[in-house]
């Protein structure tokens, strides 16, 4: 662990609020999420917030070229100083901002980290844009949104991430953290997934068509597909079919792409 950063002799960065920051301080769990990552088909991983490098350092022991994304100069400054054999891959950018071929061209790579809760399921939104070259990610998120990411439909926790993340990669929850373990500790508890594509992550319907009809069907998800399909303006005998009697929550990812595939020949495209 030693041989890839040297102390610190400056103190420690200071948290910020407005950057949703909760530096995890228990080096176990930091070396359990490192170890999340099955190193296959990648040679290069990506740490989004790594903050004061916890579990960069850990990250740093694997056979793969580390690359870490931070905002936060603060942090930027800190970990130049401290993570010598980084020099030249700390990103000072906005993950959500940031065109990432610019640094991994159109190679694959991982995603891990600690990630803010204000942005997470963003940070979900993105690699599900670019999972052509994201074979694995793992991380940790609000415990909340970790769970509902793996649901199964059926709960009442199931929703739009949990439908789009699974049609392309196998989820798992693999661990629950505690707030004691970082500084400043949030109220609530956090949850360790990992993701892993799909040997085929190609769907058999219009992909772009099949992330409208399921953000659409969930931004109603009391009312049944008939309904919240609504503005679709599908012909009344298809919304006669008994699968528009359904909740969205009903439905697992396979099922809409039953339904894109039933709704393909009607909608107009938004290409």
């Amino acid at each position: 662990m030693g041989k890839n950063f040297k102390a610190s002799s400056a103190g420690d960065v200071r948290a910020k609020k407005h950057l949703g920051q909760h530096f995890l301080k228990d080096e176990n769990i930091a070396a359990k999420i490192a170890d999340t990552l099955n190193l296959q088909q990648y040679s290069k991983v990506l740490e989004i917030g790594p903050g004061m490098g916890v579990l960069t350092k850990y990250l740093l022991e694997k056979p793969v070229e580390v690359h870490v994304i931070e905002i936060d100069s603060e942090s930027v400054e800190y970990l130049e100083n401290n993570y010598l054999h980084l020099r030249g891959r700390i990103h000072e950018k906005d993950f959500l901002r940031y065109d990432l071929t610019e640094v991994f061209g159109e190679e694959a790579f991982a995603i891990t980290g600690n990630f803010p809760y204000n942005i997470s399921s963003q940070i979900v939104f993105k690699m599900l844009e670019m999972r052509e070259q994201i074979p694995e990610f793992s991380g940790m998120f609000q415990k909340e949104v970790a769970k509902r990411i793996c649901e199964k439909e059926g709960s009442k926790t199931y929703g739009i991430l949990s439908v789009l993340v699974q049609a392309f990669y196998e989820a798992e929850y693999l661990f629950t953290v505690p707030p004691s373990v970082f500084n400043p500790p949030p109220k609530v508890d956090s949850g360790v997934l990992r993701l892993t594509r799909k040997e085929n992550f190609h769907l058999e319907c219009d992909e772009k068509l099949f992330f409208r009809i399921v953000k659409t069907s969930f931004n109603q998800r009391r009312k049944t597909l008939r309904n919240s399909l609504k503005s679709l303006n599908l012909p009344d005998n298809l919304r006669e079919d008994a699968i528009f009697g359904s909740r969205p929550e009903q439905l697992g990812f396979q099922q809409f792409i039953e339904l894109t595939k039933m709704i393909e020949p009607y909608a107009v495209s938004d290409k």
